[in-house]
Parts: structure tokens; C-alpha cells; sequence
């Protein structure tokens, strides 16, 4: 081989190593640069969040559990719950920032299946025998429920049909797929990931409540600017659109049109 092309090939391989050195580097960085954030999350988030950023790491669950751990100092970046109250409680005590609605939803019932109770409506709900199971109060899903029974003006006849209250949606919805209840109030989006062993049934419209989403940096993070970052991928049209496709209604209802 003549010794210009011998040279030649010398120097374009020492590119090339110079080219992936200075890649496998600039990888690096970029991966040292983005710390591990951890997201205190509402249980009805469990399957929609790693879709829109595999990254963090999640701590799912009731959202007035995890607010209450973040009052008492648990190492979280990102609050995200289900409803906008507590969010707000914490942005007013100095320890979140100001919150933002992210997506929305609706409060439906399920029921098994085999559905041996014979429940086609919110109001089979006071029939003798029905065993009913619901998030406890203070769960944002758990207040959205007795905010419904009381514009049906059902409250009283199906509160004594309750048999146990529980932590998070996730679990409502356990119980009910697995048969040990009648039915049971959880969000739509939850009912969707069960929909071979469950039954959604619809509420009046009018009965629904203002149901949103709110998510926050909280202040006590050592990682304010990653942990914002996260916020942003979710607000974002690809974060939004997974939202969506996963059952969750847009942050901002539609304006209807004029007839």
C-alpha cells in the first residue's frame, strides 16, 4: 500500500476514535447533567407516567398520603395529584410551587363482569344486599365520590352499602376486579386498564365534579431545574398526548361551539 493512502487511512481513523470519544463524552454529560428526579404521583398515574419520561422515580399512591409525607420532609422533587386542593395546601404553606393544571378526568362505576349484583346505574347502588367499596375520605377520588352522591341526593341510601374504604383508586378497583365488591367509584382512566375483568358504568354528567389534575416542583428539591423539566414533558404536546391516548381528558375543556 503506497504510503499517502497508508497515511490516508491513519488519519481517518483517528477521526473517527476522535468523533466517538467526543460523543461517548458529550453522552455523559448530558446523562450526568440530568439528575434522577423523584415523582410523588397519584395512583391513577401509574401507567401513563413512564410512558411520558421512564426516567424518574415514582412513588405512586392516594395523593393526600404522598402530600402529607412531602409536609413531613420526604425527599421529593414533583408533586402530581389528582385533584387541585392539595397542591394549593402546599403552595400556601412555602412548600411547593405554584401548581398547574395538567390533565383532567371523570369519576365512573365499575363493576365486576359477571356484575351478580345487577348494577346498570348510580342508582342500582341503594339496592338491599349491594356491597360497595370507595376511596376513603380525604383520597381526592374518595371526595369526588361523596361530592357525587350528594348532588344525586343519594348519600344516606348508599353510604350504608359501603363495606370498606380504601387508600388510593388502585386499590378500589382491585377489589372490585377481583370480585370482593359489588362496584365501586374510581376515575375512567383506571377502569380502562382492567376493561376484561371490569364494567364501566357512566355518572349524570351534570352530577360529575370538577375534576383536574395540578403538579408542582416542591420547594425542598435538591434538583429545582430537573425536576421542572419533567413538569415541562408533561405539559408538552408528545406529554399531553400520551395523557389523552391513556383515557385522561385535556387540560382545558373544549369550548363549545356556538349552534
Amino acid at each position: 500500500m503506497p504510503v499517502r493512502k497508508r497515511h490516508a487511512l491513519v488519519a481517518t481513523a483517528a477521526v473517527l476514535a476522535l468523533c466517538i470519544g467526543l460523543a461517548t463524552i458529550a453522552a455523559l454529560a448530558q446523562g450526568a447533567a440530568r439528575a434522577q428526579v423523584t415523582v410523588y404521583a397519584a395512583a391513577s398515574l401509574t401507567d401513563v407516567f413512564p410512558r411520558i419520561d421512564a426516567a424518574p422515580r415514582y412513588s405512586f399512591g392516594g395523593s393526600n398520603t404522598l402530600a402529607a409525607q412531602i409536609e413531613q420532609g420526604a425527599p421529593a422533587d414533583v408533586f402530581a395529584s389528582a385533584d387541585m386542593k392539595l397542591p394549593n395546601q402546599l403552595q400556601a404553606k412555602g412548600l411547593c410551587s405554584r401548581p398547574v393544571v395538567f390533565t383532567r378526568n371523570m369519576v365512573v362505576i365499575v363493576v365486576p363482569k359477571a356484575n351478580p349484583a345487577g348494577i346498570h346505574s348510580v342508582y342500582d347502588l341503594t339496592k338491599t344486599g349491594v356491597k360497595l367499596v370507595v376511596a376513603g375520605s380525604g383520597v381526592p377520588v374518595g371526595n369526588y365520590t361523596l361530592q357525587i352522591l350528594k348532588r344525586l341526593k343519594l348519600s344516606a341510601a348508599v353510604s350504608k352499602h359501603i363495606v370498606s374504604r380504601e387508600t388510593d383508586v388502585r386499590e378500589v378497583l382491585s377489589k372490585v376486579s377481583l370480585g370482593e365488591a359489588d362496584a365501586g367509584f374510581v376515575y375512567s382512566t383506571d377502569a380502562r386498564t382492567v376493561a376484561g375483568r371490569v364494567t364501566a358504568i357512566k355518572v349524570p354528567a351534570w352530577a360529575q365534579p370538577n375534576l383536574q389534575y395540578g403538579i408542582c416542583v416542591v420547594t425542598s428539591s435538591t434538583h429545582k431545574s430537573d425536576a421542572q423539566a419533567f413538569v415541562d414533558r408533561v405539559l408538552r404536546k408528545a406529554g399531553q398526548a400520551k395523557l389523552l391516548a391513556a383515557g385522561f381528558l385535556p387540560r382545558v375543556k373544549p369550548v363549545a361551539k356556538k349552534k
